[in-house]
């Protein structure tokens, strides 16, 4: 049986009487390069264990298991199970988890399902919970490297340069626990059925030290999150609007010229570096 051939794929589905769930994001890949460039891509050898989330009918499963020394596969459509019995059944390497993926320990999971093996994440994400997943994988801390086809605008997000349309909030704080790679673009009719919009295949890769040393993390990220709020507006507004009832306007303008910004500049101008700069400022200054 070929999972990437649709011919194979509807008689599949049909025995098992599935029927394709417009909530949950399912869109079956049925070209074979994609599941095989994306295991690739993903690094992962006999030494690697895998964490993959939704696995659809298997066909980037089979892919992983074939080059991976364990395969984990969190299923959250109870549907799939027994397409999933039938289509790994070859691959003894292989442990399918029905649950989702959101309400799971995932650095325990890696550790219970990976004992000895080097964990890595690897995933065709559904559209709508791309965000909180690659958030989940990365504040994990225990994954060797994500690699994950995504849409390619959010890919294209991730990976985006200070000063461009791109880039936003997410893109800072990935960047900041990742170093992330755009690898290629999988188009709508590689898919069953076609989605409406361009795929992106990125990895991930985890920083062992950070970019900048912090005072704060979470103080790091409020002022990040305070810089894109009004993206339209300068970052003293932005800063304003957070910070105006801890520091006066003439105290935030002191902020930004501490870090050595201009006090017109807008905070999507902003790269790492500089916000560590204006996180220290705020913070010295008593937000």
């Amino acid at each position: 049986m070929d999972l990437c051939n649709s011919n194979d794929i509807r008689a599949l589905l049909g025995r098992h009487g599935f029927r394709f769930s417009k909530s949950m994001g399912q869109n079956f890949l049925i070209e074979g390069w994609v599941p095989r460039d994306i295991a690739d891509a993903s690094g992962a050898d006999g030494d690697c264990g895998v964490l993959e989330i939704g696995p659809g009918i298997g066909p980037l499963t089979v892919q992983l298991a074939r080059r991976a020394g364990k395969v984990a596969a969190v299923e959250l459509d109870r549907s799939l199970l027994p397409i999933l019995a039938e289509t790994l059944a070859p691959y003894d390497n292989v442990t399918v988890i029905p649950g989702d993926v959101m309400k799971l320990d995932l650095s325990g999971l890696a550790a219970e399902q990976f004992p000895g093996l080097i964990p890595m994440a690897c995933a065709n994400l559904p559209y709508n919970i791309t965000t909180p997943v690659l958030t989940a994988l990365i504040e994990a801390n225990c994954f060797a490297a994500i690699t994950v086809m995504i849409q390619r605008e959010v890919a294209l997000r991730i990976c985006a340069s200070p000063g461009t349309a791109d880039y936003g909030a997410f893109s800072v704080f990935c960047q900041y626990h990742t170093q992330p790679e755009f690898l290629f673009e999988v188009p709508p009719e590689c898919f069953l059925p076609a989605p409406k919009v361009t795929s992106a295949v990125i990895r991930l890769v985890p920083r062992k030290e950070p970019p900048q040393d912090l005072v704060d993390d979470a103080f790091f990220f409020q002022v990040v999150k305070a810089a894109f709020a009004q993206r339209r507006k300068t970052l003293l507004n932005g800063l304003t609007s957070a910070f105006g009832d801890r520091l006066s306007r003439d105290q935030l303008r002191q902020a930004i010229a501490g870090a050595g910004l201009p006090e017109t500049i807008r905070g999507e101008r902003l790269g790492i570096p500089e916000f560590a700069a204006l996180a220290r400022a705020l913070r010295a200054l008593g937000a």
